[in-house]
C-alpha cells in the first residue's frame, strides 16, 4: 500500500485524537468547495446537485476506531433523515478502494460511500482529522465542521441537522 502525505498526517492526527487529543467542532458560513466522487454503486456523486439538501459529509478511513464506530450512528441519521432532505455521503480518503468495499461487507451501511483516492477533496475540505464530518446547509454553506469523533456526537449532528431544515 502506497502512503501519502495525506495518510501520514491523518494516521499522525488520529493517533493524537486517541491518546486524548480534544476534538474540535466549529461553525462557520463558507461556501461549500463543489466536488463530484465516485460512490459505492458506481455513480458519481456531485455536490451542486443536492442544492436544496442539508449535506453531512464524513471523512473516514478504515483504519480508524472512531471512524468505524461512528458508521452505524450515521446510518441511522441517514434513514431517520432522507425523507426530509437529508444526504449522508461518507468520503473514504484511503488511495485503495478495495479497503473500504472490504469493510463495508461486515458494516454495511445505507448511505453512499465515495471514494477520494488521490485526497484532493480531503485536502479541499483541509481534513486534519479522522473522522471530520462536515455539515452543508441548503444554500451550500458549511454550517458545522466536527473534527474527530466521541459517543454522543450523532446527537449533536442530529440537533444541528432538525435546525438546518426548519431554516
Amino acid at each position: 500500500m502506497k502512503i501519502t502525505r495525506n495518510t501520514l498526517r491523518l494516521t499522525l492526527f488520529t493517533i493524537l485524537l486517541c491518546v486524548g487529543f480534544v476534538s474540535q467542532a466549529e461553525s462557520t458560513k463558507s461556501k461549500a468547495h463543489d466536488f463530484t466522487l465516485k460512490s459505492n454503486s458506481g455513480e458519481n456523486l456531485r455536490l451542486s446537485d443536492f442544492r436544496g439538501q442539508v449535506v453531512l459529509i464524513n471523512f473516514w478511513a478504515t483504519w480508524c476506531g472512531p471512524c468505524r464506530q461512528e458508521m452505524p450512528k450515521l446510518d441511522e441519521l441517514y434513514k431517520r433523515y432522507k425523507r426530509a432532505g437529508v444526504a449522508v455521503w461518507g468520503v473514504n480518503v484511503e488511495d485503495d478502494s478495495s479497503l473500504p468495499e472490504n469493510f463495508l461487507k461486515n458494516n454495511p451501511v445505507d448511505f453512499p460511500i465515495l471514494y477520494d483516492v488521490t485526497s484532493e477533496v480531503s485536502e479541499l475540505y483541509n481534513v486534519d482529522a479522522m473522522p471530520t464530518t462536515v455539515i452543508v446547509d441548503r444554500n451550500g454553506k458549511i454550517r458545522h465542521l466536527h473534527r474527530g469523533y466521541k459517543p454522543g456526537y450523532e446527537k449533536i449532528y442530529r440537533q444541528q441537522i432538525k435546525e438546518l431544515l426548519k431554516e
